[in-house]
C-alpha cells in the first residue's frame, strides 16, 4: 500500500492530526444536518450492503474506528452484539453518551485495532473498518490487526478511497472544497489506496476479497448510491481462503 510515514515499534500506529480532525466534530457527529452529515447519508447504504452479506441478527460485530458510533449503533439496531474501538476518546465518550441516551447496548472501547487484537484475537464474526485505513500511518498494520480479530469464517468489511485522479477530483476537489460536503483538508490524496494494494495486503493475511462496490454522490439528486465502478470511494468484503491458516497473534 501506500504508506506515507510508518510507526515504529514503539509508537502506536495512530495519526494524532488525523485524531485531532475528527475530535474538533465529535460534539456534532450525531447531527444529520453538520459538518459530518456525508456519513449519514452513506449510512443506509452501507449498512444494507454488510447486512445483507454477513446476516447482521446474533453476530459477534466489531466496528473499528467507529467515531461516535453511527454505524454501530445502526448495526447494533440490526440485532448484532457490537463491539465499537476508535483511537479518538472523545469520539467513544460521545459514543457512550449517545449509546445511552438511545437504549441501545454496544460496548465501546478508546484503543486502536492493533492494541484490541491482542487480548481480542479471533473473537469477531464480523468485522468492519469504514472510512479509517486512508487516516492512518501504516494501514497494513490495521489490516493485520484485523485480520487476527475475525474468527474461523469470518468476515471483514471494509471501505475507503481510491487513489485516482477522478477520486482526487471528487473527493477532494469537488466533495471538500466545490459542494462543502466534507471539511476542507479531511483527506490527503498521498493516502488513499487502490482496490489492488488492498486486496494484497489482504492476500498477504491470509484473506481473499469476495465482493467489491463502488459509491457514488449524484450531485444534481444530492443523493448517494452504489455503483460498478470503484474508480472513487469503494466497500469490499473479504474472507480467509479456504487454503489459509489463521495467522498467530
Amino acid at each position: 500500500m501506500n504508506v506515507p510515514d510508518v510507526p515504529t515499534q514503539d509508537t502506536p500506529n495512530v495519526d494524532e492530526a488525523e485524531v485531532a480532525k475528527f475530535t474538533a466534530q465529535a460534539e456534532e457527529w450525531w447531527d444529520p444536518t453538520g459538518p459530518l452529515a456525508t456519513l449519514h447519508a452513506i449510512n443506509p447504504l452501507r449498512l444494507n450492503w454488510i447486512d445483507e452479506r454477513a446476516g447482521l441478527r446474533g453476530k459477534r460485530v466489531l466496528d473499528v474506528g467507529c467515531g461516535a458510533g453511527l454505524l454501530t449503533e445502526a448495526m447494533a439496531l440490526r440485532g448484532a452484539q457490537v463491539t465499537g474501538i476508535d483511537a479518538g476518546e472523545e469520539q467513544i465518550e460521545i459514543a457512550r453518551t449517545h449509546a445511552g441516551e438511545t437504549g441501545v447496548d454496544v460496548d465501546y472501547h478508546a484503543t486502536t485495532a492493533e492494541a484490541f487484537a491482542e487480548q481480542h484475537a479471533g473473537a469477531f464474526d464480523v468485522v468492519v473498518c469504514m472510512e479509517m485505513l486512508e487516516h492512518v500511518p501504516d494501514p497494513d498494520a490495521v489490516v493485520a490487526a484485523l485480520t487476527r480479530l475475525a474468527a474461523p469464517g469470518g468476515q471483514l468489511f471494509l471501505s475507503t478511497i481510491n487513489r485516482t485522479p477522478r477520486a482526487f477530483a471528487e473527493a477532494i476537489v469537488g466533495a471538500e472544497y466545490l459542494l462543502r460536503l466534507l471539511p476542507a483538508g479531511t483527506h490527503e490524496y498521498a493516502r488513499f489506496i487502490r482496490p489492488s494494494e488492498l486486496a494484497g495486503s489482504l492476500r498477504t493475511h491470509g484473506f481473499d476479497v469476495c465482493a467489491m462496490t463502488g459509491l457514488t454522490y449524484s450531485p444534481l439528486t444530492r443523493q448517494y448510491r452504489l455503483v460498478p465502478s470503484t474508480a472513487v470511494n469503494y466497500m469490499l468484503l473479504a474472507q480467509r481462503g479456504a487454503d489459509r491458516a489463521p495467522e498467530s497473534p
